[in-house]
């Protein structure tokens, strides 16, 4: 599939990729729909909760060290900049940076702005982050309050470039377009591959790493320097230096595929940086091809497999102590696509039984044509999970969770978590990307699930003392019952 980078902005993952919000059925059944072309969404009459693209956007962007951001919206839509503002502050503090806010600017706008305008606000506002932050570049981001009454953020950046002189790129992210909210990082990506990456001058030794706020970064660089290469950790706490020289690096790979995959793509087509595709390095299995796709492209395949022996000889006798522990536990994942598949798999590396499978959207395809390779790895087990998509929403969860009552829930966003544990179920959230990652990592998890099942203290007293918001009423239905008929 060919990537246009012509274009000012990328075309939403439903339209794109045909991506779908809603399925109800199996894992393979959800393969053969796809081989057969005959995948379609299924609506919902009744939607609970859900996120914006566009949050995932401005959050993402501004991670970059020395970058601001711009948000042409109403207040409430700079809303979970709180939320990134501690996350990026803890990630400034283990990594010895300037202990600051995020860089982010909203335009405020108001009603009457929808009725006359508000480019004069935009333009005042990219002079005002300018001057606050000296920024080597800004990020214009929309919302659906500047995308519905057509601003032309195009046109007003033009104006400022000979005043501002760092680059200035729009990211049309506005949230009505999508109900994948990960369309909003393709949205990013796009702006970082038309307004910053530069082509390359030369060739480096060094791996663009795709990642959310990057823990593991001591371990990857350790690793990966065995192999006589170097991360670029992006894109949070990079620069824009960095990302301009992407275009350099040998290879790119990514711990998420939902994340790295329009990034990657398209730095492959458009300057020939080969982008590693592979399952993403959770657990042995997801590990091992990450490690040896990566070894292919660089020359590296002797060198990695001696890396790979030498681990999993290290860490054989406590994961086979985990297993014997966990055998028989019976689980339910629910996370983003990506890492539902890969927490499913790494969940059967430990002996627990997955006896439900859910992601908030669901990707036929890459940018690179192909199907995700996590999926074609759970297609090809012996197993066939039950399996759903939903864009998080949590009374569907509630219900399949009450009627399954597994021992154990493992899901990627906190408000779904929470919620399983007032069912009285232990839950385990997994904010880090980089929790199982590796074979040490494999270990560390399985520990923490053996922990999280062994110490049900707090989970009893809590459930028992909640007031749940759901009725029987709600509780006795089919789970998916406002999962409407498939639609185009």
């Amino acid at each position: 599939m060919a990537i246009n980078l012509e274009l000012p902005e990328v075309a939403i993952r439903e339209n794109r990729l045909g991506s779908i919000t809603g399925y109800q059925g199996t894992i393979r059944d959800l393969g053969a729909r796809v081989s057969g072309c005959s995948l379609q969404n299924k609506g919902r009459c009744f939607s609970q909760a859900s996120a914006c693209s566009s949050g995932c956007a401005q959050n993402y962007l501004s991670g970059i060290v020395d970058a601001a951001v711009v948000n042409h919206a109403p207040i409430g839509c700079a809303g979970d900049s709180a939320g990134a503002n501690e996350q990026d502050k803890w990630g400034r503090k283990v990594r010895g940076l300037e202990y600051r806010n995020i860089n982010i600017l909203n335009t405020n706008m108001v009603e009457e702005d929808t009725v006359f305008g508000a480019v004069a606000k935009l333009k005042d506002a990219v002079r005002e982050a300018y001057r606050r932050f000296q920024p080597k570049a800004i990020f214009v981001t929309t919302s659906c309050v500047s995308g519905i009454i057509g601003e032309d953020i195009i046109s007003a950046l033009d104006e400022l470039r000979d005043e501002i002189p760092v680059p200035l790129t729009p990211v049309f992210c506005e949230g009505f377009k999508s109900q994948i909210w990960a369309s909003g990082f393709d949205a990013a990506f796009h702006a970082i591959l038309t307004g910053i990456v530069k082509p390359p001058e030369k060739k480096t030794n060094k791996v663009n790493l795709i990642n959310f706020r990057g823990s593991a970064r001591q371990q990857i660089t350790a690793m990966l320097a065995r192999f006589g290469l170097e991360p670029v950790f992006m894109v949070p706490y990079s620069s824009i230096d960095e990302l301009a020289r992407t275009s350099e690096s040998v290879a790119t790979i990514s711990i998420c595929g939902t994340l790295g995959g329009y990034f990657g793509n398209a730095l492959e087509q458009q300057y020939g940086v080969p982008y590693v595709k592979a399952l993403q390095p959770h657990g042995i299995t997801g590990t091992d091809n990450w490690l040896r796709e990566l070894g292919k492209i660089v020359g590296k395949e002797a060198a990695v497999e001696a890396y790979i022996k030498e681990e999993k000889d290290r860490i054989a006798g406590e994961l086979a102590e985990l297993r014997g522990k966990l055998k028989g536990k019976k689980a339910v994942v629910g996370m983003g696509p990506s890492f539902a598949h890969d927490y499913i798999r790494t969940l059967q590396e430990l002996g627990v039984e997955i006896i439900w499978g859910a992601s908030w959207h669901y990707d036929p395809q890459y940018d690179s044509g192909q199907s995700p390779e996590t999926v074609q790895h759970l297609l090809e087990g012996t197993e066939d999970i039950p399996f759903s998509v939903a864009d998080q929403q949590v009374f569907e969860m509630m219900n399949l969770l009450n009627k399954l009552k597994p021992d154990l829930y493992i899901g990627r966003h906190p408000g779904m978590t929470v919620w399983a544990t007032k069912l009285g179920i232990p839950s385990i959230m997994i904010g880090d990307e980089y929790t199982a990652y590796g074979y040490q990592g494999l270990v560390d998890f399985g520990f923490r699930v053996l922990d999280a099942l062994t110490n049900r203290n707090f989970v009893k007293k809590l459930s028992a003392r909640v007031t749940l918001p759901y009725t029987d009423w709600w509780m006795e239905q089919d789970s998916f019952t406002f999962l409407q008929d498939e639609v185009g």
